[in-house]
């Protein structure tokens, strides 16, 4: 049996979660649904861990990582959400696993079996902290790029990583923007670039624009609870941030 804890402020997806857990090989038991940061902190500080608890990131009265602020987790953690840009501070935080939202069985099923894999006890009593660690290590991301290779013409050169004030997808090509306003063409898509970015230098404001922290000179309100930037030099993009990163955004711009 599988003692778990759900935190989902969205009752048809804690719903779904559960009748999804309910069908799993091995029997679940569902200790709570809990809906807050605040609910969620006074629970865990009441009763005892459960085996493994069920995460949204984004609560309604904040980020669900709060919680780890407030009260001593000591579960791993399966991390729910509709963001994928929270995953290292997930994995940084008990994470096992982060599944995106609309959830799929398979993937589900797939995270609850590396749960089994990786922390329930064994007969040589390794504990689910030991083999956490050694996840955390596998999973340690190489040295962030210090340059890139571009190509003009028939002709390679390399710009600094810090040269680049952002990088913007523009039809099938993609294009670094330095700070003196030249113009790059890279040979890799943007999502393989964010990947080789330092998380502290650089964000993902859309599908099509990462930005450089310094060259981010004014933050305005804008629609549908958007945010719209000015940069400093300005791509010809459009320089909105995303809805559903705007609170990230904010997180990162803040620290």
């Amino acid at each position: 049996m599988i003692k778990v804890v759900i935190i989902e402020d969205e009752a048809p997806a804690a719903s779904k979660l559960k009748t999804l857990l309910g069908r799993h090989t091995e029997p679940v038991e569902v200790l709570a649904v809990l809906d807050s940061v605040e609910e969620s902190a006074k629970w865990f500080r009441h009763f005892p861990a459960p085996d493994l608890i069920f995460m949204d990131v984004q609560l309604a009265d904040g980020l669900s990582l709060e919680i780890f602020r407030q009260a001593n987790l000591t579960a791993p953690v399966i991390f729910t959400t509709a963001y994928d840009q929270y995953m290292l501070q997930a994995f940084r935080n008990n994470g096992i696993e982060y599944l995106l939202k609309p959830l799929d069985e398979t993937e589900l099923h797939q995270a609850l079996a590396k749960y089994s894999q990786l922390c329930r006890p064994k007969a040589e009593g390794a504990g689910w902290e030991d083999k956490f660690q050694q996840l955390l290590q596998s999973m340690q991301p190489a040295a962030y790029k210090e340059r890139f290779l571009v190509k003009s013409g028939q002709q390679l050169y390399y710009v600094n990583t810090e040269d680049l004030a952002c990088l913007y997808a523009d039809g099938k090509l993609v294009f670094g923007l330095d700070f003196a306003g030249k113009k790059h063409v890279m040979e890799e898509n943007l999502t393989v670039i964010e990947q080789q970015l330092s998380p502290k230098e650089f964000y993902r404001v859309s599908r099509h624009l990462v930005v450089h922290v310094k060259s981010v000179r004014r933050v305005h309100p804008w629609f549908s609870g958007r945010l719209k930037l000015d940069l400093q030099p300005a791509p010809g993009v459009d320089l909105e941030v995303s809805r559903d990163r705007v609170a990230g955004f904010k997180e990162w711009l803040g620290k």
